[in-house]
């Protein structure tokens, strides 16, 4: 994403960004970005009417304009990395009147302008993180399975799919094994094919191949094999970034298992999403070896935050999206509680693995520094001795004070 002009004087006070998304990913930030209520500028074809004649007939023709709208509704497409904006126009122009509905695709390399009325640390840290210079897609990953591919990038906030390819391979009883081998081989030279027009070997660090049995360890024979025999210099020399790994299936969910197996986390090491998951495992395993330190949802997380015991927060970027002003409002006052008092903050994406647990969790947990009792507890005992004490009949034991 390309910052164009960023006017914030300060943080809780009103201001506009100016930005350019550049690729698929940008989207996923700007969904996190645009909140109800926010305005937001773009260029959008909208549909008018022209030359009404004498006789009523008119014609409608798409004109292209700049609309500012009060965002109500957002629609986001993470496969597709397509983000609608819909609500109000808001200003007036030649075409359309102040009051209609419109929605605003955004689009790669087309400038848009976003006003809030009150910004936040959490938003400025999203425009720091998507704007910041550097390779976004350095991980790329065919999933797959005999006649079915998936090929994506795995960036930091999310997973990218470019590309899916499905092949009838013939079953080796019904075509014999010459059919099935040569559909089989149909199969790799496709898949081969997608990989040099969509990955830039070059700037890729990791390439990974995942398959049940052995149809990744295939599909590298062939990809070398062709690569030897065709010249293809560049593919010879990305040799020692290919990982095979074993995974369930070749659908894009079993890339959460692949990226869990332990030589890919070596050599992912260094990447935010592995120090996230890193986190995740960690928060995990300390729930079964001293639980008294780990702590997940709201309630229990912001009272262990009250008595500066986090060492490290672990909040899903769904907990920002939140339409309650309120509730936003005080998960970022968390956040930065924490920051000030020494401790650890991570966003995690919601649609990154490390993030999916962690909304299995409500959203929220913390690593303390060290253990609290009863955190989940303390509040329903209270609220237990109220209500025995409201019911009407029920005998309640009061000690007397002597004398």
């Amino acid at each position: 994403m390309r910052l164009i002009k960023r006017e914030i004087d300060r943080v809780d006070g009103p201001g506009s960004v100016a930005l350019m998304p550049e690729e698929p990913e940008d989207m996923w930030h700007l969904y996190n970005l645009i909140r109800i209520g926010d305005r937001l500028r773009a260029t959008a074809l909208r549909k008018i009417q022209l030359n009404t004649s004498d006789t009523g007939s008119s014609k409608s023709e798409r004109v292209r304009t700049t609309l500012t709208i009060v965002v109500n509704k957002l629609d986001f497409d993470p496969q597709a990395g397509q983000l609608h904006i819909s609500g109000r126009v808001c200003e007036e122009n030649q075409y359309v009147e102040v009051g209609q509905y419109h929605t605003l695709d955004l689009e790669l390399n087309r400038k848009l302008t976003l006003f809030k009325d009150e910004w936040d640390t959490v938003a400025v840290r999203t425009i720091q993180e998507a704007t910041e210079v550097g390779e976004k897609s350095e991980v790329a990953a065919v999933v797959c399975q005999e006649g079915i591919a998936n090929l994506c990038f795995i960036t930091d906030h999310m997973t990218v799919v470019k590309q899916r390819i499905d092949v009838a391979v013939p079953k080796k009883r019904r075509e014999g094994v010459d059919g099935h081998e040569k559909g089989v081989q149909k199969f790799y030279a496709q898949v081969y094919t997608a990989m040099l027009r969509l990955f830039d070997f070059s700037k890729l660090k990791v390439i990974l191949l995942a398959s049940p049995g052995f149809i990744a360890d295939g599909l590298k024979k062939y990809i070398f094999n062709t690569a030897t025999t065709q010249g293809h210099t560049l593919t010879l020399q990305s040799k020692p970034k290919f990982v095979v790994v074993h995974c369930s299936s070749g659908h894009v969910h079993s890339l959460n298992e692949v990226l869990q197996s332990p030589e890919v986390k070596a050599k992912l090491s260094d990447t935010r999403f592995a120090r996230e998951s890193a986190a995740m495992d960690r928060f995990l395993q300390m729930m079964t070896t001293d639980e008294n330190r780990a702590w997940y949802g709201m309630k229990e997380v912001a009272k262990a935050v009250d008595q500066g015991a986090v060492g490290t927060l672990l909040v899903s970027n769904r907990v920002f999206r939140n339409d309650n002003v309120r509730d936003r409002k005080r998960w970022v006052k968390i956040v930065e509680e924490v920051q000030k008092q020494g401790g650890e903050t991570m966003v995690l994406s919601s649609i990154h693995e490390s993030g999916v647990r962690l909304d299995g969790l409500g959203g929220v947990a913390a690593i303390l520094t060290y253990p609290l009792y009863d955190l989940d507890e303390a509040e329903e005992e209270i609220e237990e001795n109220a209500n025995r004490l409201e019911r009407p009949g029920e005998k309640v034991d009061v000690e007397e004070e002597d004398g």
